[in-house]
Order: structure tokens, then sequence, then C-alpha cells
């Protein structure tokens, strides 16, 4: 039996140490600009969402969703994130591409997560990817009118919305149930 365990120690040992030697000798591939291996982009989000799970204080945003809190949310967002996550009028960031991972558009495909969960990657960022921590140079309550317009972009008050629409054009339908089709959807076929 101590043998058994001995040789499976070693065996672990052995293929950890070439792991790490055929990283540390340039084999893996590091180039941002080539579509990554599926079996990585699946480890690497699992990783990150595994991360903010276990990491993340399940806080509530102290702001309320007023319009002029999502305004700013808007002002916000074009400052600072549309450069790399895409603009509110919904047209893809110039830089998406040359980003490894690339950002993910977030007006066009909005975070499903809850808040707390948005707060937490805008508050610290998220390590080798580009996305930066925002603590240092955002207020808190200015992270919060971020998350606050991510979270609340398919249900935006009527002031809100008129807002969006004189700046940005039609802002973001609010998600349908299972059956019902959004009003864009009625024209295409």
């Amino acid at each position: 039996m101590g043998k058994f365990l001995l040789g499976v120690i070693v065996s672990l040992l052995v293929l950890v140490l070439a792991g790490l030697g055929f990283a540390m000798l340039g084999f893996f591939p590091t180039a941002a600009n080539v579509e990554p291996p599926q079996f990585e982009t699946h480890l690497a989000m699992g990783a990150v969402d595994a991360s903010t799970e276990r990491h993340a204080p399940r806080v509530t945003n102290p702001l309320m969703p007023t319009d002029q809190n999502l305004e700013e949310g808007m002002k916000l967002y074009t400052m600072n994130c549309a450069l790399c996550h895409g603009s509110l009028d919904r047209k893809p960031s110039p830089l998406a591409a040359s980003f490894y991972p690339p950002p993910p558009n977030l007006i066009a495909n909005p975070p499903d997560d809850p808040e707390w969960h948005i707060f937490y990657t805008v508050r610290t960022g998220i390590r080798y990817t580009g996305m930066p921590a925002w603590d240092k140079a955002l207020s808190g309550d200015d992270m919060w009118k971020i998350t606050m317009l991510l979270s609340h972009l398919d249900k935006l008050p009527s002031g809100a919305q008129d807002y969006f629409k004189t700046n940005f054009g039609p802002p973001p339908e609010p998600e349908k149930k299972d059956g019902e089709k959004k009003e864009s959807d009625k024209h295409h076929h």
C-alpha cells in the first residue's frame, strides 16, 4: 500500500512539473488576437464565476433606480466603459477584438447576474483580462450607478427611457416571457 501511495504522489508531482515546464518553456500560446481553445475559455470563465461567488459580498445597491441615477449611470458608462464594452447605441467597441479575452458588449447583451455580482466585477476588475478595478477611479455611488444601469437596461423608467432615446436611440426592449415576441422580432422573418 505504501509503494502504491508513493507512486501516486510521484506521478502527480511529475505531471505538475511537466505542466509547469511546458508553460515556462513558452509552449502555451499567449497571443491575444487568436481564438482561444474551448477548454481554456470554459476553464477561465468558470474560475472567474467561482471566484466571484466565493469572494463577492452579497451587498444591496444603496441607490434607488431613479431617472437621475440611471441617467448619471448612462453618462458614467459612456465615459468609462463604452470604449471596451460597446456604446449605448449598441455599436460594438472598436477595441473589443484586440482584447483577450474580448470584453462582452454589455448593452447588446446585458449581464443577467445579480447586482452584487456586477458591482464586485466593476469594483475589483478581473485579473488577466484587461478589466480594471474601478475602485480607485470611481466613487462607490458611481460604480453603483453603472451597475444599476446594466441591471435595469430592459426596465428603464419612462424618464430614463426618454433620456436614452434622445441621446442613444431606442432603449433595449423589456425581456418577454416564453412564447411572447419582442416588437422587433415581429418584423423579422
